[in-house]
């Protein structure tokens, strides 16, 4: 029974072992740093692409809206004449022909027009802080996607480090057990912890990888590229004072700033125009026209001017303008909701920063590099038979998750200050 658990413990660790070799199968590496990331950003995102062209659309319909309606003219011709028995018969000469034209232009009453390119107008800020706030979001994206990679794939070089050490001491551990100097549950201790690190780096694997596609995405770059993040950040995590920026500036700046804020504010002006647009609707508009008849009328040659417009004694637009009005409460409500959003979001996050802060500078900065350089003489001891395997086993699980731990106070720390930069709207904390 002894026998046959250890033989499923190794088949269980022979998959593990080739999770890593499977990942590295991806030859496409590209090595980039933080201002490379975004130029491949703003150059390259298919979101963002498709978004310009909601703006210029946006553009299209200022022009649109200038546009004077054009003149109408009209034109009608005898197509038989029974008394001459002629077809299209239009001359004056022998008095039988007939013909008639009339040029006729609307005019927009009540300031239709200059409403309707104030709406547009305001139709194009919206365009543009949607733009604008698009670029914030997936900048937020880009760069937390960033540090995480970096961090995990920081971590997973430490199970690497870890595993290639055990690999080494179960070999060693083998011959010995064959010459009967170790016993098998030591063999079975070093195994287990083996495949148990080796099952933790599969899960850091998985987990890279999700945000390596999703970085690959923003990037746009190919879907087998391995994007390995070249520049460290613990010193700025490190040097940064939060306290340095009060919350009050930077609720100032988010509600100054935030696109999403100013597309809401800017909804609210758009609904405005939009009911003064509607209530114009309920004017009638003014159609003048010249008009000229060959014979058809009561005189030969007959010029006139006329004058046409809708009586509006009914339908006075009442429906649409009612719309209008709930549409600037509706979009009053949503702004203040925004607004109580974005105070409180900044506030758990400033709060969140001042706590990662303060940890970050109580670890000791040497800790990471006097930690590795114990675990080498751990490493050493334990080959010596100077440590027994409990201690050397304690040991090694510390220095994981030590080490891990710190990676992921600096990760979060970094990842808070960016968010923080996307609360706001501003580059607060920026290397």
């Amino acid at each position: 029974m002894f026998a046959q658990s250890s033989r499923r413990m190794l088949i269980i660790g022979s998959v593990f072992m080739l999770l890593p070799f499977v990942v590295l199968a991806q030859t496409d590496t590209l090595k980039i740093s933080h201002q490379k990331a975004e130029e491949l950003f703003l150059a390259h995102n298919l979101q963002l692409i498709a978004q310009r062209y909601n703006v210029e659309q946006a553009k299209a319909e200022v022009i649109t809206a200038k546009l004077f309606d054009n003149p109408q003219f009209t034109y009608e011709n005898v197509f038989y004449n029974p008394d001459t028995k002629k077809y299209f018969q239009t001359s004056s000469a022998d008095g039988q022909g007939q013909y008639q034209a009339q040029l006729s232009q609307l005019f927009k009453l009540a300031g239709k027009r200059n409403k309707s390119i104030q709406l547009a107008t305001t139709g194009l800020k919206v365009a543009e802080y949607e733009f604008a706030d698009l670029v914030r979001t997936l900048r937020y994206t880009l760069r937390t996607n960033y540090h995480t990679i970096y961090y995990k794939q920081q971590s997973a070089a430490i199970y690497e480090t870890e595993l290639n050490s055990l690999k080494q001491f179960l070999g060693v551990y083998k011959v010995q057990l064959q010459k009967g100097n170790v016993a098998e549950k030591e063999l079975l201790r070093i195994q287990s912890l083996l495949y148990t690190l080796q099952a933790e780096q599969a899960q850091v694997l998985n987990e890279l990888e999700d945000v390596q596609t999703e970085l690959r995405q923003l990037l746009g770059v190919g879907v087998t590229t391995v994007i390995v993040p070249d520049d460290q950040d613990e010193k700025f995590a490190t040097d940064i004072v939060v306290t340095k920026i009060t919350y009050a500036s930077l609720l100032d700046s988010a509600l100054v700033n935030r696109p999403d804020l100013n597309v809401a504010k800017t909804n609210i002006d758009y609904a405005n125009i939009n009911l003064k647009l509607q209530k114009a609707m309920g004017v009638p508009d003014l159609t003048i026209s010249a008009s000229y008849d060959l014979q058809g009328s009561y005189i030969k040659n007959y010029n006139g001017v006329g004058v046409s417009l809708s009586l509006p004694f009914f339908n006075r637009n009442q429906g649409v303008i009612k719309q209008a009005h709930s549409r600037i409460a509706q979009r009053k409500a949503e702004t203040e909701v925004l607004d109580n959003q974005i105070k409180n979001e900044l506030s758990a996050s400033y709060q969140r920063a001042l706590r990662l802060a303060a940890l970050h500078k109580s670890v000791d900065p040497t800790f990471k590099e006097n930690f590795k350089g114990l675990i080498e003489q751990v490493n050493l001891n334990f080959q010596k038979r100077n440590i027994g395997m409990l201690e050397f086993l304690d040991f090694y699980d510390s220095y994981k998750v030590n080490t891990l731990q710190l990676n992921s106070l600096t990760e979060d720390l970094l990842n808070t200050l960016e968010e923080l930069n996307y609360l706001t709207a501003t580059p607060f904390f920026n290397r």
